[in-house]
């Protein structure tokens, strides 16, 4: 597994007197992408707009390892105002893309210092909703997409199988046929 590294420039602001470090984080459900940052107000990065969470969110710590298994994440929202929260009880979250960034912002709190670099890529898996009756707390948990890895991948040599994979092969079609045929090597049939 290769090693993550920050390049020169993002390398060099983690060294200066005052570093300001942001979270971005980017969910995609069912219909649509959302975006969040760790900052206040709006954000303009990579086409799009990232919407300030400010104190109201938080992110668990990212494990990165040297060996090759999977992490997860979490990535918690407070002060929602409970009719908005449908998007992630209405809707299945399981499966839909989860990505967190970290990036440098300057002093105005509204520029970038280079783009910011991937540090999770995931899966949603689950939700977690608080009502507290006026405002909600949503925790969405994510998990690596190594996670994929240890999931069974079972294959079958049926046509319907074959067929969901390469539509229109005949290659399996005659397998159900096969299963009690009676072959005869050698000698002629009696």
């Amino acid at each position: 597994m290769t090693e993550k590294r920050l390049d020169a420039t993002l390398s060099a602001e983690t060294e200066k007197q005052v570093v300001r470090p942001i979270l971005l984080a980017e969910f995609e459900f069912e219909t649509s992408t959302d975006r969040a940052w760790s900052g206040m107000g709006e954000l303009q990065w990579g086409g799009f707009t990232w919407y300030g969470a400010g104190t109201l969110g938080k992110v668990s710590t990212i494990e990165e390892t040297t060996e090759l298994r999977a992490t997860g994440a979490s990535f918690q929202l407070s002060g929602i105002p409970a009719d908005l929260i449908d998007k992630v009880s209405n809707f299945p979250v399981q499966g839909h893309k989860a990505k967190l960034y970290l990036g440098f912002i300057e002093a105005d709190f509204k520029t970038l210092i280079m783009d910011p670099v991937l540090i999770f890529d995931g899966r949603m898996d689950t939700v977690e909703i608080l009502d507290g009756g006026e405002t909600a707390t949503v925790t969405l948990t994510a998990e690596s997409r190594l996670r994929d890895l240890e999931r069974p991948r079972t294959r079958r040599y049926t046509d319907a199988d074959q067929q969901s994979r390469y539509p229109g092969d005949k290659g399996l079609e005659y397998v159900p046929s096969m299963q009690d045929k009676q072959i005869i090597w050698g000698r002629a049939p009696e």
